[in-house]
């Protein structure tokens, strides 16, 4: 199980690592790098989400969207540099359907500059940054939580995304046909653990 980023202590995060690093690392298995990352984009995935105008159970399921959107695309992710800004525009653009769905409004703008701040830099309530890292958290947490081959492909899938299905395949010693369905079996059983530990008790 991942241990929870937290402000005052916990885990250990190594600084300066860059997002290709933290990405490679992650996937991995290091724990504290998956922390890192949430740590790093957490907070100003839940204040954009936040800025248009989302209630706090809408945006805590808008942030974990862009979580999960990162794992399932994760053949767009060509420049694992640009992962704050794709992980960014995405949150951004499902707060924005979010918001038509509630209000039945079509929005033809975005919510004014000053408050999606693209340095990340946030004064939002600390008890709302705590919420966003929690959703993050327990995404990466599910991920912990697969079993073979679904680690493996996932982390695959991340690491090398160029390779391609066949190299893939070589790799994790399975028919190249199987990656495609195996894949998205993985995510389904990635979705199911969410879902299971949102279920109240």
């Amino acid at each position: 199980m991942l241990p929870h980023p937290t402000r005052g202590g916990g885990v250990a995060v190594s600084a300066g690592r860059s997002p290709e690093e933290l990405l490679a690392a992650a996937t991995a298995g290091d724990s504290a790098a998956w922390a890192e990352l949430v740590d790093r984009y957490g907070a100003r995935l839940w204040h954009v989400a936040r800025a248009h105008g989302l209630s706090a159970q809408d945006a805590a399921d808008v942030v974990q969207f862009g979580w999960l959107k990162l794992v399932e695309n994760l053949y767009a992710i060509r420049e694992p540099a640009a992962v704050g800004a794709w992980l960014t525009s995405t949150v951004k653009h499902e707060a924005m359907r979010v918001r038509r769905k509630r209000s039945g409004e079509h929005l033809h703008a975005d919510p004014p500059d000053e408050l999606l701040d693209p340095t990340g830099r946030t004064e939002e309530d600390p008890a709302d940054a705590v919420l966003g890292l929690d959703e993050g958290e327990r995404l990466w947490r599910a991920v912990a939580q697969l079993g073979e081959p679904c680690r493996s492909l996932l982390r695959l899938l991340v690491t090398d995304p160029d390779a391609g299905y066949r190299l893939h395949a070589v790799r994790l010693g399975m028919p190249v046909g199987s990656i495609g369905p195996t894949r998205r079996r993985c995510l389904d059983r990635l979705r199911a653990l969410i879902a299971a530990e949102e279920e109240p008790a």
